[in-house]
């Protein structure tokens, strides 16, 4: 039991190591210009190490996103040889670069809701004043 809990230990700091790195290259390492300002929100390791897959959200529209996922799937030798430099492991991953679009679906959701929310409020005080305007006459 607690070899599996290493092992998963182990894979999580692997994981946050990943994306400490790979977010600072982000930030400024990569020259690539199609990477537009991006950050890596998630990093998911295989169980068996051999692979991981990095989601990142771009600050942009859906081009800028296509872009930027094309630049990064093009670095990914760079960025797998400077891991192993900053890290000094011998092996890395194979990197898979995915998009993260939680954020803006959850902000289309809160958008979504609160026009729901204010449909609702403005039917509510129709339906009051109906009722004053039927009980009145």
């Amino acid at each position: 039991m607690a070899e599996q809990r290493a092992r998963a230990h182990h894979r999580n700091r692997v994981a946050n190591t990943f994306s400490e790195e790979i977010g600072a290259m982000l930030e400024g390492e990569l020259s690539d210009p199609r990477i537009a300002p991006s950050y890596v929100t998630d990093v998911v390791l295989a169980p068996g190490g051999k692979s991981a897959r990095i989601y990142v959200a771009v600050h942009g529209n859906e081009q800028e996103e296509e872009s930027t996922l094309a630049g990064l799937m093009t670095a990914r030798g760079y960025i797998r040889s400077q891991l192993r430099d900053r890290m000094g492991v011998r092996h890395v991953p194979d990197l898979t670069f995915a998009i993260d679009r939680s954020q803006k679906m959850t902000g289309r959701m809160e958008e979504l809701l609160s026009r729901m929310k204010k449909r609702e409020k403005k039917q509510a005080s129709a339906d009051v004043e109906a009722s004053q305007a039927a009980t009145g006459s």
